[in-house]
């Protein structure tokens, strides 16, 4: 399998995720630069989740069918969304409830679309890629809230 590059303009891998893109911010996704993605990629797949999250790891993004692209773009929906741990269809952005926690940034680029409803969640979208992941990569990034 081929591997993906992924960066951020808002921050580097393994630093600190600004609070703009946080709860404690305007909770908008951070931008993503896609390097790598194979030829023969016919969609993208972005699922951001925290694996320090108390009861388990907590999905914060579940976004499938992007259309292929090297750049996702800050306060975007690039594809079809999935639903999240908070039980919504969109971006849930960091916002632990004591300490720092790492938020992982998981591009996967398939060998083809999703046959996926809006109601998928994480598993559903594993699921459906397996078999079909020719390329991934991962951003890590950290946040802890401020103290008041």
């Amino acid at each position: 399998m081929e591997e993906l590059v992924i960066t951020s303009s808002a921050f580097e891998h393994e630093d600190m995720i600004p609070s703009l893109y946080t709860c404690e911010g305007d909770d908008i996704n951070v931008p993503l630069k896609i390097e790598g993605v194979p030829k023969q990629a016919e969609s993208l797949v972005l699922i951001v989740d925290d694996p320090d999250a108390p009861k388990g790891t907590w999905v914060h993004w579940v976004v499938f069918n992007i259309p292929v692209t090297n750049y996702i773009e800050e306060d975007s929906v690039p594809g079809e969304q999935g639903l999240n741990d908070f039980g919504k269809h969109d971006y849930g952005g960091p916002c632990p409830p004591s300490g720092t926690h790492r938020y992982f940034f998981k591009i996967y680029a398939l060998d083809t679309i999703l046959d996926l409803g809006s109601d998928a969640i994480k598993e559903d979208v594993d699921m459906a890629m397996e078999g079909h992941v020719i390329a991934s990569g991962e951003l890590i990034g950290l946040y802890g809230k401020r103290k008041k």
